[in-house]
């Protein structure tokens, strides 16, 4: 079959005996739109008895690729891909940088030089599960950090490596990232199936904001009122849920305190060479936040003192000045950087684990709490979709309305009949409810006195919060205590009890 030069020509693609005796099944598959070369399809048989038949095979599996246009176009690699990609792509500044980022950490350096066309799901998700084992790839194996590159005196800053891994939401990130890439190469035909699409990224985590609470809450305001300019700062962070870039941008004329609004239009950011930009805030929309009363007191009298001290500089007022600066005449907004550090030292010094971000949870919480409805919490803060992100992220903060709303449907249901079952001894929830009648015959508890949550009360006596909720129902019933909506349970002013006890 193989002619004198070990060659055998076929119409389309050719079939090679290499020096080994194993057969080369080569098929041209057009011009590589990277390199401008011609651009082949190649499958390598082993040597054997079946040698021919499994190379043509081959050949006309390749052949139906390339007719079909399911090969890959180009031996280009994923570093190339990603490179062209960020050419062309149109994502907004910080995004791009956060892409960036990302790339160069985690990805270039393990996938980079890997061709597209044998990128496949297992290869990713190969390579997902290793970063959530280890973000330096280490495979495992213990070595030494080392502080600098090259011959070196180790100090103790070069330290033996410690596993940790990357988050699942960031190793999401990145799945998306190389998904929008190798979705604009299946549309360029440098590979016929984007193999991101059938990968399998890892779940998505389960929200968990951590607000401080109303006592920590206080403790910032007035830990932070040291500055009162920095006070009015967390204030206005706290009340209308802006974000760190937002508050950096805002200027006097976003401020309409006759009216009590203030409008969100502009994002403070730091560009890649590490210099203060402004852009649309994060959903490219302007809103309008209403102000309460308080906080538009707060912003009066930070405006008197930025307004004395231009007077004291020599200088006049002018509406395009930051509302927030380290500078005197308010010439200069804050690095949002600047923002996150100093409330993280504010909170160290508190001895709070909290973050900037934290107390745009606190604004969200609390509104919800206090029984806002969704809708209105997302337009504050400046949450898409109608308020699904709101709810996704803060679902988990609805506890405490929910207890409340078990609470007062307890309370209004009717006794149930008696004689339906069959005597048992002493019900858990008839001896909390025991416990808390006594406390109030004995006058231990005054009338208007609020008493446990149904979460306290279950974890002191170890039962479920339904058992909970049901002896305070039996104590309502009694008209021993008040069940009000969007209140704690209180002991009720009909109540007999002794008078407070000194």
């Amino acid at each position: 079959m193989a002619a004198s030069n070990g060659r055998t020509k076929r119409q389309r693609g050719e079939i090679e005996t290499l020096p080994s005796g194993s057969l080369r099944v080569k098929v041209y598959a057009g011009v590589d739109p990277i390199s401008g070369k011609r651009h082949y399809l190649t499958e390598v048989i082993p040597a054997g008895r079946t040698a021919a038949k499994e190379a043509e095979k081959a050949r006309t599996r390749l052949l139906a690729q390339v007719d079909e246009r399911r090969n890959p176009r180009t031996r280009a690699t994923l570093d190339q891909l990603l490179d062209r990609w960020l050419e062309v792509a149109d994502i907004e500044a910080t995004t791009r940088m956060g892409y960036v980022n990302k790339l160069n950490k985690h990805v270039r350096p393990v996938l980079g030089k890997l061709p597209v066309g044998r990128l496949d799901a297992e290869t990713l998700e190969s390579f997902y599960a290793s970063l959530r084992r280890c973000r330096d790839w280490c495979g495992g194996k213990a070595h030494v950090k080392h502080r600098v590159e090259g011959e070196h005196a180790c100090t103790a800053k070069c330290r033996p490596h410690v596993c940790k891994p990357l988050s699942a939401s960031s190793v999401r990130q990145v799945h998306w990232i190389l998904s929008g890439a190798l979705s604009r190469a299946v549309r360029w035909r440098w590979i016929a199936v984007n193999p991101a699409g059938q990968a399998e990224p890892p779940a998505p985590p389960h929200p968990d904001p951590q607000p401080p609470s109303p006592a920590d809450a206080a403790r910032i305001i007035s830990e932070a009122w040291r500055d009162p300019d920095w006070g009015a700062l967390v204030w206005l962070a706290m009340t209308t849920g802006a974000r760190r870039g937002e508050l950096a941008a805002l200027r006097w004329h976003h401020l309409d305190l006759a009216a009590g609004v203030l409008t969100l239009r502009r994002s403070a950011y730091l560009d890649e060479h590490g210099q203060l930009q402004e852009k649309d805030t994060k959903t490219h929309q302007q809103r309008r936040v209403a102000l309460d009363p308080e906080t538009i007191e707060v912003l009066r009298e930070l405006h008197g003192r930025y307004v004395d001290r231009l007077a004291q500089l020599g200088a006049d007022a002018d509406p395009a000045d930051y509302v927030f600066s380290p500078e005197p005449d308010n010439s200069r907004g804050y690095r949002p950087d600047t923002i996150t550090q100093r409330y993280g030292r504010l909170a160290s010094r508190l001895g709070i684990d909290s973050h900037i971000h934290a107390l745009r949870h606190y604004s969200a919480t609390e509104l919800i709490n206090a029984g806002v409805d969704v809708r209105t919490v997302a337009g504050r803060l400046g949450h898409g979709g109608g308020g699904t992100t709101t709810l996704r992220v803060y679902a988990a903060w609805l506890s405490e309305s929910d207890q409340r709303a078990a609470g007062t449907l307890a309370a209004r249901m009717p006794p149930r009949p008696s004689g339906t079952t069959m005597p048992t001894e002493s019900s858990p929830h008839k001896t909390i409810a025991d416990a808390l009648r006594q406390e109030i015959k004995a006058g231990r508890a005054y009338p208007g006195d609020p008493l446990p949550t149904v979460a306290e009360l279950a974890a002191k006596h170890g039962v479920a919060t339904s058992t909970a909720h049901r002896a305070l129902a039996l104590l309502a019933a009694e008209g021993l205590v008040d069940v009000a909506r969007g209140r704690r349970t209180t002991v009720s002013h009909t109540a007999t009890g002794g008078g407070r006890q000194a």
